[in-house]
């Protein structure tokens, strides 16, 4: 099946991204947002990303025709057969991309000719639950089911949707136009044929698929990552040391071009707090994770939730 209409579930971080990225390669995307106030809020991500996209694109000039790896792969690849010509019709693309963009509250008009739903909603059961239940009422029978989810299995959600056989995990990494990574994760129940088509819609939207081969909590990438940032973030807990102090230990240490803190404004706070409240310990302000919850949620009441807030441990006006 070759996807066409492609419905994103969530207009945050990822969900933006995502969304920007795939209609950036050509695709008909929906966003689909709870509200019209989640609307207002989701459209500066998407201003944002065109600039970026445009901007990335026109750093890319000098490079055309040279050897050695694209900065950007998720907009274009390699640089070998990349020339000025191209880079001008990738900006036109990007251009198209951010106009065509549609944008709806309703969750029936939105899914009713999808080919594939991305759900990026809140890193959290219930709301993702939620999501499934009321999306399962509308699905037609086509339609395949991915959730981006940073931590959690399908295996978890694939009763809820409906449709356990055309569901499994799809997780992007931040900054998808460079960090062109697309984790595909089925559960025993997903159809091989259906994993085999989100694998081939992941490559036509520029990402590099990386097949699992079993679930796993965290997939590769947060497996890895998750822990690291933990860490950093119970230095900060514990008044070890500042952000910066923490962050420039790393990048010097070890030839980084960025430290936890860092990553974890681009991952934004919201998903990081997300993640450390499903630790049961975290109720209790007295452990670390209890007091890395405190931390971040101070930092989110302020409104301080990262790169696309303007600011997080850094500003970025």
């Amino acid at each position: 099946m070759n996807y066409k209409n492609i419905v994103v579930a969530g207009g945050g971080v990822l969900g933006s991204q995502i969304a920007y990225q795939t209609a950036y390669k050509g695709f008909h995307v929906t966003v689909w947002l709870r509200s019209d106030a989640s609307i207002d809020r989701s459209k500066p991500k998407f201003e944002r990303l065109s600039g970026i996209y445009q901007k990335s694109l026109e750093t890319m000039k000098p490079m055309c025709g040279s050897d050695g790896h694209s900065p950007f792969r998720g907009l274009y690849p390699e640089l070998k057969t990349l020339t000025a010509e191209k880079i001008e019709g990738l900006k036109k693309n990007a251009a198209e991309a951010y106009q065509n963009l549609c944008y709806t509250t309703d969750l029936a008009a939105a899914v009713r000719d999808a080919d594939i739903v991305i759900e990026s909603v809140a890193e959290a059961p219930d709301a993702k639950i939620a999501f499934y239940t009321e999306l399962a009422k509308y699905l037609p029978e086509k339609t395949a089911v991915v959730t981006n989810s940073s931590t959690m299995v399908p295996s978890a959600f694939a009763q809820y949707t409906g449709r356990p056989a055309q569901y499994l995990a799809l997780h992007f990494a931040n900054e998808v136009w460079k960090n062109n990574t697309a984790e595909i994760m089925g559960h025993e129940g997903t159809d091989p044929a259906v994993y085999e088509e989100v694998a081939a819609f992941a490559g036509e939207i520029g990402m590099v698929p990386l097949r699992l081969k079993k679930e796993q909590p965290g997939y590769i990438l947060n497996s890895m990552l998750v822990p690291f940032l933990n860490a950093a973030q119970a230095l900060l807990a514990k008044g070890v040391a500042d952000p910066q102090t923490i962050d420039m230990t790393w990048m010097l240490a070890t030839g980084a071009p960025a430290g936890p803190f860092r990553i974890l404004d681009i991952v934004g706070l919201t998903t990081a707090y997300n993640i450390v409240i499903m630790d049961p310990t975290a109720a209790d302000q007295t452990t670390i994770p209890g007091k890395i919850a405190a931390m971040l949620k101070a930092y989110i009441d302020e409104g301080k939730t990262g790169v696309n807030a303007g600011e997080g441990f850094y500003k970025y006006r």
